[in-house]
């Protein structure tokens, strides 16, 4: 069995530290707390549970964690978030996972549940680098939404991470540090220019949104995944300029790169449901349903986009195209994913002709 080192990075995280260094306690043999200036009582509760080091804060995410792998001494480094959480009953899996790690692995790639539903259920999961091997000398890549590229003997395991956010963070910090960059002049690479369009994005800033997305799209070393989600991003951008048209038109481009994703599929619809098209959206919702997951390639996964929405998107559709059986069967359908669903609900009493 191999010793887990466990190296994070804080600033501020007294509410939920403690809760991320319970749930991991049973799997790691040794645990690290980088703190890069926090003016609460973070260090004290780290303390309670291994080493404490201080590392200047330099608007480098990248330059952080690879002195807090630097410190760890086990075979293995874990890197989580301060709101991150071990989730209870993935503690077997890691323990297993944790029993089979000989040396003859580099990389191993574990499920990171980004976002849950309203019943705690994961809703938005995709697989990230999550454990390396101490000697292989891996680095972390880029001041922001940084990464470690996987390279050696990489492992795909089941073992999952959990993301518990607890109330709002710094949500200008990525842009202000990719904007700061810009203005030293510094290049971005393709995965940068992906992220800081997704930054702007996230402010309503549409048009620099826009421009941003086609430079990364017209770039010829962008990750596929990458791509297939900026086609999303980049119809949103259209989407809310009242551009439509253009909106479903880099939607359907992003087919160009792979099987069309369920998420691409129920965007689609919904521009066509908007636009009163009910046939269109209904074929799109029933593509949704075809649709392949691609958890492992590393894409952001939206799992409601693979069942219950296109379930109840097809309920609307029948029910405009004046097919009403069909319309109840699809309410049923998305029952089966989401029993409790308000919608479902609604719809029940809509079809029941309760007054709604």
């Amino acid at each position: 069995m191999a010793a887990i080192s466990l190296c994070m990075i804080v600033r501020n995280e007294e509410r939920v530290l403690a809760r991320c260094l319970e749930s991991v306690r049973p799997i790691v043999d040794e645990i690290v707390v980088v703190d890069t200036g926090s003016a609460d009582a973070t260090r004290a509760v780290a303390a309670q549970y291994g080493r404490v080091l201080d590392f200047p804060w330099s608007d480098d995410f990248s330059a952080a964690r690879n002195f807090a792998f630097a410190q760890g001494t086990c075979d293995y480094l874990l890197w989580l978030d301060a709101d991150d959480v071990i989730p209870p009953d993935q503690v077997p899996a890691f323990l297993e996972l944790k029993e089979g790690l000989d040396g003859s692995v580099d990389l191993v790639m574990l499920p990171y549940r980004a976002a849950l539903g309203p019943r705690g259920e994961p809703a938005f999961v995709y697989y990230r680098e999550r454990l390396v091997r101490r000697e292989a000398g891996f680095r972390w890549q880029g001041a922001v939404h940084e990464c470690l590229v996987p390279r050696g003997s990489v492992r795909y395991g089941g073992a999952a991470v959990e993301h518990r956010r607890a109330g709002p963070g710094d949500g200008a910090r990525n842009l202000r540090i990719y904007e700061a960059l810009l203005a030293r002049g510094e290049v971005l690479d393709a995965r940068g220019q992906f992220y800081y369009a997704r930054e702007l994005l996230a402010h309503g800033r549409y048009e620099a949104a826009e421009a941003a997305f086609r430079d990364f799209l017209a770039r010829p070393d962008g990750w596929v995944e990458n791509r297939l989600q900026a086609s999303r991003d980049l119809a949103a951008c259209l989407e809310a300029q009242g551009r439509r048209r253009e909106a479903k038109e880099a939607l359907v481009r992003s087919f160009a790169w792979d099987l069309p994703r369920g998420e691409a599929c129920c965007d689609l619809a919904g521009l066509e449901a908007g636009d009163g098209r009910w046939e269109e959206a209904l074929y799109w919702y029933q593509a949704a349903l075809r649709a392949p997951q691609r958890s492992r390639s590393g894409a952001f996964v939206h799992l409601p986009s693979y069942g219950y929405l296109p379930c109840l998107g097809l309920c609307l559709c029948c029910d405009r195209l004046g097919r009403r059986t069909e319309a109840e069967a699809w309410n049923e359908r998305a029952a089966l994913c989401w029993p409790e669903s308000p919608a479902v609900a609604w719809n029940r009493r809509y079809f029941s002709g309760l007054e709604i």
